[in-house]
């Protein structure tokens, strides 16, 4: 039987990305040193989201080194109970959604994407 873990990737500011994801709800969880040869290589940083717990692993290397996102990765969708809330507070950090809320299909829930510190493409769709 498989299960669902976490979705890892690499952060260059863990306050900053630590402050996004707490106002999409996510809690931080706790953090895990990696050590080699006596030197602190990285950090992981593990984020629970409702009772899921530790559903996203956000991993700082110490070596002050940048990433590219590629052009493979697509997004990561929240489920928010208040989308202009959340906007608000995320504008309070100098996130702006890409396009105003929108519906994909009349009736449909109101989402819109953001990009999260390290420019990852996050969707948040409001939930009803």
């Amino acid at each position: 039987m498989s299960a669902f873990l976490h979705t890892m990737y690499r952060i260059t500011d863990p306050a900053k990305s630590r402050a996004f994801y707490e106002v999409l709800g996510f809690t931080a969880s706790h953090e895990s040193p990696i050590v080699r040869n006596g030197e602190l290589e990285a950090t992981n940083y593990f984020f629970s989201l409702g009772d899921a717990e530790n559903v996203l692993e956000l991993t700082f290397n110490h070596d002050g080194r940048t990433y590219d996102n590629g052009t493979g990765f697509g997004h990561i969708a929240v489920g928010v109970d208040d989308l202009d809330g959340a906007l608000v507070q995320l504008a309070t950090q100098g996130i702006t959604p890409e396009k105003p809320p929108y519906q994909v299909r009349e009736g449909g829930s109101r989402l819109c994407f953001v990009r999260d510190p390290d420019d990852y493409r996050i969707e948040l769709i409001e939930r009803r």
